[in-house]
């Protein structure tokens, strides 16, 4: 027997089945929690590293530079 002539024969048992489905569907929506502006976390990683006397040009070239290849 195929599966759409179960659906042929019985009009009223589709039209309960098509109603609940949706029905279902209405209630899953509405408890879906939905934000204009959801709240997210980014992944973040925070380094600071510190060489006391050092020119900009010198913290770049032997700090920043190896710590970002890494």
């Amino acid at each position: 027997m195929h599966v759409s002539r179960i659906f042929i024969e019985r009009p009223v048992m589709t039209g309960l089945v098509t109603f609940a489905i949706f029905l279902f569907g209405l209630v899953g929506f509405r408890a879906l929690p939905v934000a204009a502006l959801p709240s997210v976390d980014y992944p973040t990683i925070q380094v600071i590293a510190a060489l006391p006397g050092a020119s900009p040009e010198t913290m770049a070239s032997s700090v920043a530079t190896p710590l970002e290849r890494e």
